[in-house]
């Protein structure tokens, strides 16, 4: 199994990031890691689709929000608190806080 691609800290875009956060799927999974710390895939799928899952997962890593690593066969994902809040301070503050 190949390592995922994650963009380096001094390379993440505002823009990747808010369309990111924009969908309320993945906005979850960023509101739970968050509280969390890290999880697996499944722990974090709601019953949605792995398909699906992959998808939101991808768009998340390259935009920069998580981190995905291979722990055997399992997807172990954190998130980029420190790389995101040194590259776009407050923001993510900004947006955990909000009622949801």
């Amino acid at each position: 199994m190949r390592p995922f691609k994650h963009p380096p800290a001094n390379e993440l875009l505002l823009e990747r990031v808010l369309y990111a956060l924009s969908d309320p799927v993945r906005l979850e999974i960023v509101r739970r890691l968050a509280d969390v710390g890290e999880a697996s895939c499944g722990d974090l799928d709601g019953g949605r689709p792995k398909s699906s899952m992959s998808h939101h997962f991808r768009v998340m890593r390259d935009a920069g929000l998580v981190c995905t690593q291979s722990v055997g066969t399992t997807h172990m994902n954190s998130l980029r608190r420190a790389d995101l809040d040194a590259r776009f301070p407050g923001l993510l503050d900004a947006i955990l806080n909000q009622p949801g």
